[in-house]
């Protein structure tokens, strides 16, 4: 999995490219977990992940929770694949898709 994160003041971008299965989702909650300090704003574009897993959910869930405090997270570019499984854990309904 690749990560690439740009911090604009109080935004962050990550784009996540590959597959987010129970090994990178690890790292991809380290990485979160390193950056939100004063963060209000967290964009987070899936147009290359081709795979999410159980594990991959639970950190974006993690991630959706902390920014329901502090600001607000938005999904980008969304596969199908991925939308069937926002879809089909509910994630879809609480979750901001663009």
């Amino acid at each position: 999995m690749v990560i690439k994160k740009e911090r604009f003041g109080d935004a962050m971008d990550v784009a996540l490219e590959g597959r987010l299965d129970a090994q990178s989702s690890r790292l991809l909650e380290h990485e979160l977990e390193q950056s939100y300090h004063e963060l209000r704003e967290l964009n987070i574009d899936l147009t290359g992940l081709e795979y999410i897993s159980s594990a991959g959910l639970s950190v974006l869930l993690i991630a959706q929770r902390r920014m329901n405090r502090q600001g607000r997270m938005r999904l980008t570019g969304v596969r199908c694949q991925v939308m069937n499984a926002l879809d089909a854990t509910g994630f879809s309904k609480f979750m901001m898709i663009s």
